[in-house]
């Protein structure tokens, strides 16, 4: 156990990051008995008001900054996954021959009798992960969503009680420095490029992904995407069982276009209409959810009746409202290319697609194909507004907005009843916006003020 072995230690460790996790992560080690440093480079009235409660617990904080010689003197690191790699401090410590772990090792560390469903992959993550506990939930099992869903696993590990099972949704950049997990289900939902802002390679990012495999052995069970090449590749040969689902053809859980039914194997599992959620990547999210439900032992008829009480949701292909006849879609969570395709892909009406914010390093002219004929126009915002109209003008429609209110109003002009526009944006938020949720919110608000 490692929080056993950093007491014993007498050293103090170091929390690297004082978002949501890291500050999790040093409730949970000063419960435990260790000592603990945390310290973030940011400052200001909000993280001040987030790490209040820390010092009142024994933990020395230190915001604007870090104290390399401290955190090179550690017993251990706890980094927050918006701290990249080659951030000082963790070339500090690693320079210094010092531990680093994820704060997903740290909660993990406490909650080894709780039973583990970790959901990874480029898109789908968040969506299959609150999917996946609420049809464990639906079956009678304690379950809960945690992990980058929003939920810190250190949080789940401070709880009175802890859940049988925990729908872990974990990142590249947790996986990273994630050694210890060992989960009782993996899933790797699909693989596409994405992050190459902070990855210098897709084969970085790939590796990071593959990491989910580190502790296989013969008990694993991995529920993958037998459409995708590259999740076939990655989790061939690996130990364990390997369950297959697909929108495409037979797998362990499977769609039949024919008779528009979600199968389990040979048994029919719920009628395409009986899932609430647009989009045929929607129909692979819950026949992979269905897969880690069957394997805890949930029967098909409960995992059907599941599946029929799930909802969207906010920021993934979220409907907001209609107004004047026009769909308002809050997709805000769509951050890179392949996940505003899959939202395209989704849509059955004409639509007015927002796309913009902070490049993350692909291609906008990948679109323009599927945008072909469907497409009443784009309106281009944020930092990569001029990549975009330069990578689309002549393909389709594009115009540049301004501020958000600018891009809403003509995104209102250009659509006509029975259309929808579609918040998509296919980069980060980090240019206008504080975060994901923040650019889906105003959004919401705006034309909910409509």
């Amino acid at each position: 156990m490692i929080i056993e072995r950093w007491r014993a230690s007498g050293r103090e460790v170091a929390v690297v990051g004082l978002a949501r996790s890291g500050v999790a992560a040093a409730r949970l080690l000063r419960r435990e008995g260790v000592p603990v440093y945390a310290s973030d480079t940011a400052g200001g009235a909000e993280v001040e008001a987030r790490t209040a409660g820390l010092r009142e617990a024994g933990i020395e904080v230190q915001l604007g900054g870090h104290d390399l010689g401290r955190i090179a003197r550690a017993a251990a690191v706890v980094v927050s996954p918006g701290v990249p790699p080659s951030a000082p401090p963790l070339a500090a410590a690693r320079g210094a021959g010092v531990e680093i772990l994820s704060e997903i090792d740290v909660g993990y560390d406490r909650l080894r009798q709780s039973r583990f469903a970790a959901i990874t992959g480029t898109n789908g993550k968040t969506t299959t992960t609150a999917l996946t506990a609420h049809l464990l939930q639906a079956a009678g099992l304690r379950a809960i969503a945690a992990g980058n869903i929003g939920l810190p696993l250190a949080e789940v590990a401070l709880l009175p009680d802890a859940p049988a099972w925990i729908a872990l949704e974990i990142s590249s950049f947790q996986l990273h420095d994630t050694w210890h997990l060992t989960p009782q289900v993996g899933m790797l939902t699909n693989l596409a490029p994405d992050h190459l802002d902070r990855y210098a390679t897709l084969e970085e990012y790939y590796a990071d992904k593959a990491r989910l495999f580190l502790n296989a052995g013969p008990e694993s069970v991995w529920v993958v995407n037998r459409d995708d090449a590259a999740v076939l590749a990655m989790s061939e040969g690996r130990a364990g069982r390997r369950l297959q689902f697909s929108v495409q053809g037979y797998g362990d859980a499977w769609y039949d276009p024919l008779t528009r039914r979600l199968m389990l194997g040979g048994a029919i599992l719920l009628p395409r209409e009986e899932l609430p959620l647009l989009g045929d990547h929607n129909v692979a999210n819950a026949l992979a959810a269905a897969l880690v439900a069957q394997t805890a032992g949930a029967p098909a008829e409960t995992i059907a009746t599941g599946l029929r009480s799930f909802r969207a949701l906010a920021h993934r292909l979220e409907p907001v409202r209609e107004v004047d006849g026009v769909l308002w879609i809050n997709d805000s969570k769509a951050t890179n290319i392949a996940s505003t395709a899959v939202a395209l892909d989704a849509l059955e009406r004409p639509y007015v697609l927002l796309l913009g914010g902070r490049h993350k390093g692909e291609p906008y002219t990948a679109l323009a194909d599927l945008m072909r004929g469907r497409c009443r126009g784009v309106v281009a915002f944020g930092e990569s507004g001029p990549l975009i109209v330069n990578d689309l003008k002549g393909r389709v429609p594009v115009v540049e907005g301004g501020s958000f209110e600018d891009v809403l109003g003509k995104a209102r002009a250009l659509a006509h009843p029975g259309d929808a526009v579609l918040l998509s944006p296919a980069c980060s938020s980090y240019d206008m916006f504080r975060n994901y949720e923040d650019r889906g919110a105003r959004f919401r608000a705006a034309v909910e003020a409509m």
